[in-house]
């Protein structure tokens, strides 16, 4: 083999094995960001122990990271603009990994609050980072597998945690572990920064390049950004609630053994990952929003069932649908983000709706807290089913506003 060939073979395969690489790199991310939710449902009763708290008190908690993830997400298509995705990305999972040491060494409940911070400021741009990145070149069903990796990684939280649990360590050696990973993956952001760009900009031989980009002030006004960020709040919200009080619920209300309540929620987050690597092998033959109408009602029709306290089976049935049908729902809502808005408000659409999902997580799930500590664990029933009938109420306005607007009405 020549020289020449020899360089062209050379070139070809790193240009096969680079985006193999990227990907991979993607996928790490969200699924360390989901193991990271999934130890919080089962490490709460142990984390309220250590520092002596009341049942309420994780709303504290969620409400200060989900401050930190409000601001980072909200400002995350402009800063993405200014530095380029990648650098945002880097910068944002080393926040991560610095609030998930900060959970394992906090000496106190403030330091952890302190920590919550960190974590949200970083987890929120990074989610705003890879969205925007795969919504504008790899589509629904890329971006299917990248939330399907959140899932995997939410599936394996409980059962991680609940494995330390059961050896007799503390819950920090998880918070620990999964922050020491999360600093390998903000090196490997840093050696890939010119390799990720969103809607607004391209990076072009290390150079940053704005196409059309849109102050957010002007993405704001317009109403099927309003109605989609409502949409957001109140999935994520019944998504969290599920994920944070039902071990609760089954546990503390209906005398259901740790393990087998443990079990179910490695169940409910197993769904949520393959719902989404379902729809991710299948994008390109359904059509989304009729997918996604289905999963919601899917969602309400678990909501009830949990509700139902006649037998426990139910409840636990009830929970693994919701999380199978949750699984498609906010990928596939991401995905049409490019659809219903022009290319310079999108990034910055993203970025509102990963705040807006963020604040429905921690706000729902918080004042489901406050509901059970003042009435009882069993409101976590209804409250699940009345945000799942608000989703699907908010999706079908969705639909209607955004039938009557189109990328070229929105754009200037």
């Amino acid at each position: 083999m020549s020289e020449p060939e020899r360089a062209s073979h050379r070139s070809s395969l790193i240009s096969t094995f680079l985006p193999l690489a990227q990907n991979a790199i993607a996928y790490a991310s969200f699924a360390t960001l989901g193991l990271s939710v999934g130890f919080r449902g089962v490490a709460w009763p142990s984390i309220r122990s250590t520092f002596g708290l009341p049942l309420d008190a994780v709303g504290t908690w969620l409400l200060v990271a989900t401050a930190g993830s409000i601001l980072s997400s909200s400002s995350g298509g402009y800063v993405a603009s200014l530095v380029g995705v990648g650098p945002l990305l880097a910068v944002s999972m080393l926040g991560t990994a610095l609030g998930s040491l900060g959970y394992g060494l906090a000496p106190t409940w403030w330091l952890m609050v302190v920590a919550g911070l960190l974590s949200g400021l970083g987890s929120g741009a990074t989610h705003v980072g890879l969205n925007a990145h795969f919504a504008a070149h790899l589509g629904a069903g890329a971006l299917n597998g990248l939330h399907a990796c959140f899932g995997i990684g939410a599936t394996l939280g409980p059962l991680v945690m609940t494995t330390i649990l059961r050896h007799g360590l503390s819950w920090r050696w998880a918070y620990g572990g999964a922050g020491v990973w999360m600093i390998l993956l903000a090196v490997c952001f840093v050696l890939t920064l010119n390799r990720w760009s969103g809607s607004s900009e391209r990076v072009t031989r290390g150079r940053r390049q704005d196409k059309d980009s849109k102050n957010s002030l002007e993405t704001r006004r317009f109403p099927i950004v309003w109605l989609s960020l409502l949409l957001f709040f109140a999935y994520t919200g019944v998504e969290s609630t599920a994920g944070q009080w039902a071990y609760s619920l089954f546990t503390e209300a209906r005398a259901v053994s740790e393990g087998t309540a443990g079990l179910w929620m490695t169940v409910y987050w197993g769904g949520l990952a393959g719902g989404r690597l379902l729809l991710g092998s299948v994008a390109g033959r359904l059509r989304t929003v009729s997918l996604v109408r289905a999963c919601m009602l899917c969602v309400l029709a678990g909501a009830v069932l949990i509700w139902c306290q006649a037998v426990d089976l139910l409840s636990f049935l009830g929970l693994a649908l919701m999380g199978l049908a949750e699984g498609p729902i906010f990928p596939s809502l991401v995905s049409l983000t490019p659809r219903r808005l022009s290319a310079g408000h999108v990034d910055n659409a993203i970025g509102f709706q990963v705040a807006a999902a963020s604040l429905g997580a921690a706000a729902l799930s918080s004042l489901a807290g406050v509901l059970a500590k003042q009435i009882t664990l069993e409101v976590i029933g209804p409250f699940l089913v009345f945000w799942a009938t608000a989703m699907v109420v908010l999706h079908e306005m969705t639909l209607r506003r955004a039938s009557s607007s189109t990328p070229e009405h929105l754009a200037d």
